[in-house]
């Protein structure tokens, strides 16, 4: 479905189609507050799927991502539970399901506006990382009528509570179904939806149509109706011939490029992008967790980058540093976020300008997502990809999946960073370690590709890429070890031991220094202890040969079940009783 503009709606993301113009009507309560918001005309994903909800139609919706599709389930969710009337205390009339925290936080802060319009209607978030006995409690004494959270915590809470009422439940939403599917949460997902009513109406949304989102469709839906919306991106046929107009997954107001280096060469290229960046927002994706610590600590270090705002966020942090540092970014006017796909889909971050994966995502299908953080809703962006000389295959790979992208050039200024982070290194423990865990988690992370025939571990250049890493010495782990990866192009810095490195924060150093001292003492004590006696026995049994001792092992075996087999017909003919026999052989406490 394309984009159609008149001259009242400039903005070529959206339809001529206002949400005044909508059948059935929206109320009027629910109209100012879109107005209010600043939204007068639909997206595709909003025109198509608004009407259809709110006529009881199950659906099941395939956008690109950044289409609007939170709202297009929002306004219909809302207006349906305002013809279903006020409800009771623990009436629970509707539940959004959302693959991540994060993304069930935003759900639920852009219907707080709609829900308001409603009497009586209680929205309650049910995340994990928050106690969940506060939330039952908080439930018993407000109680809760829209549930909107993540699969584990709201299965956990439909479990341990019979209070809820869900038999007049209205309608089931299921928010980045892939993404639910990819997680694992087909068994809480599964469990949760056997306790709702046959008889509701649900939605399906997802950028990506799988064949669990199929099956899942199938389970779920009945007889959904579906919709599909692509942006239109034009592109060159060729140097003589008119434009064409192309589908892509992407929006039309993006554009990407992949970038191609060796691995010793990224760190130079970030900063580049980064300071050419330095006004703009800007998100930059990295493998694991372990990548956006040591980057997020190792970066700041460089004197080029002072001033920047560069802000961490991984799954494994707190739940409350995770929220800060989502507010932080979201609140600044220009800032640098370093994350894993905790933050590649659904999220709605104001004003980013600028996608840097220098890492390509393990699942290509989340490609897309991390894209499409910015140049939503019809603004513009940009987006790059780094990605190996080997890797070049995975260019003609997403050109397949409808995601065109542009070759950028290399920077030719190359200032020797590495060296600059070895100096961190050598100065901070704790930079060391990080780039060390960093290394490892990355190199065990590639292994795990979706698109292993394009990303060969076995191919992976494990010298250049410790160099890029800006380590002092190559870690000794099985993956090095064991496979005949190249180390070529690594120089590890010589006449440094790596346990004389001290950590900057004296506390640490301290404790490490009282470890170390334990460490040793354990040791010499262990050394001192002087070795048991062996029992004549076993000095006999040891001079034995291999065969004479499993011939006196043999015979024992033989003794015992011959022993046990008396013993059992005694039991059968009544002359012990059962709890004689277990004594006898020794199964009493079995």
């Amino acid at each position: 479905m394309a984009a159609a503009a008149d001259d009242g709606n400039p903005n070529k993301a959206l339809t001529s189609t206002r949400f005044s113009d909508l059948n059935p009507p929206l109320s009027e309560s629910v109209l100012e507050v879109l107005s209010g918001s600043g939204f007068e005309f639909c997206t595709p994903v909003q025109a198509a799927t608004i009407p259809l909800l709110c006529n009881y139609k199950d659906v099941a919706v395939d956008a690109a991502t950044g289409s609007g599709k939170t709202l297009a389930f929002v306004i219909p969710l809302v207006e349906i539970l305002r013809r279903a009337g006020p409800p009771k205390l623990h009436q629970v009339m509707g539940v959004i399901i959302s693959p991540t925290r994060e993304l069930a936080s935003q759900i639920f802060k852009v219907a707080e506006p709609f829900i308001s319009t409603l009497s009586n209607v209680r929205p309650m978030l049910l995340v994990g990382g928050m106690d969940v006995k506060s939330d039952m409690r908080k439930i018993e004494d407000e109680g809760a009528n829209l549930l909107i959270g993540t699969p584990g915590r709201l299965n956990d809470i439909m479990e341990r509570m019979d209070a809820l009422d869900f038999r007049n439940l209205e309608i089931l939403i299921l928010d980045e179904a892939d993404r639910l599917l990819d997680m694992g949460f087909q068994k809480q997902i599964s469990a949760v939806i056997s306790r709702l009513p046959k008889l509701r109406r649900t939605g399906l949304f997802s950028a990506t149509q799988t064949e669990a989102v199929e099956e899942l469709s199938k389970a779920g839906l009945r007889n959904p109706v579906r919709v599909e919306v692509r942006a239109e991106v034009k592109r060159q046929k060729d140097s003589t011939s008119s434009e064409q107009v192309a589908s892509s997954k992407t929006p039309s107001g993006l554009h990407i490029e992949y970038l191609q280096c060796e691995a010793d060469k990224k760190p130079s290229q970030l900063i580049d992008i980064l300071l050419k960046n330095k006004a703009k927002k800007t998100i930059v994706y990295f493998m694991t967790c372990a990548c956006v610590d040591y980057w997020g600590a190792v970066l700041p270090r460089f004197s080029s980058l002072k001033g920047f705002s560069l802000i961490p966020l991984h799954g494994k942090m707190k739940q409350s540093v995770r929220e800060k540092a989502l507010e932080t970014f979201t609140s600044l006017p220009s800032g640098i976020l370093f994350c894993t796909d905790v933050a590649a889909r659904g999220l709605d971050i104001p004003g980013v300008d600028c996608i840097v994966q220098y890492d390509p995502p393990q699942d290509p299908n989340v490609f897309v997502h991390r894209v499409g953080r910015t140049a939503r809703m019809g603004r513009q962006g940009s987006a790059i990809v780094f990605l190996l000389p080997k890797e070049e295959a995975y260019i003609e790979f997403l050109s397949i999946r409808r995601v065109p992208l542009e070759e950028r050039k290399c920077c030719d200024e190359d200032p020797d960073i590495i060296s600059q982070i070895r100096t961190a290194a050598k100065k901070d423990r704790d930079i060391m370690e990080k780039g060390i865990r960093a290394f490892v988690s990355y190199v065990r992370a590639y292994k795990e590709h979706h698109c292993s025939y394009i990303f060969r571990w076995k191919e992976l250049e494990i010298g250049k890429l410790g160099m890029g890493y800006g380590l002092l010495q190559l870690p000794s782990m099985p993956e090095v070890k064991h496979h005949s990866l190249s180390t070529e192009g690594f120089v590890p810095v010589q006449d440094i031991n790596l346990d004389d490195i001290k950590f900057k924060d004296k506390s640490r150093e301290k404790q490490r220094k009282k470890n170390m001292e334990a460490k040793q003492a354990a040791k010499e004590q262990k050394q001192l202890k002087p070795k048991p006696a062996a029992n004549s026995s076993t000095k006999a049994m040891r001079k034995k040969t291999a065969r004479q001792r499993r011939s006196v092992q043999t015979t024992e075996d033989a003794d015992e079940l011959d022993r046990e087999y008396r013993l059992l017909k005694k039991l059968k003919k009544g002359k012990i009783n059962e709890d004689e026999y277990a004594k006898l052989t020794g199964t009493e406490d079995l």
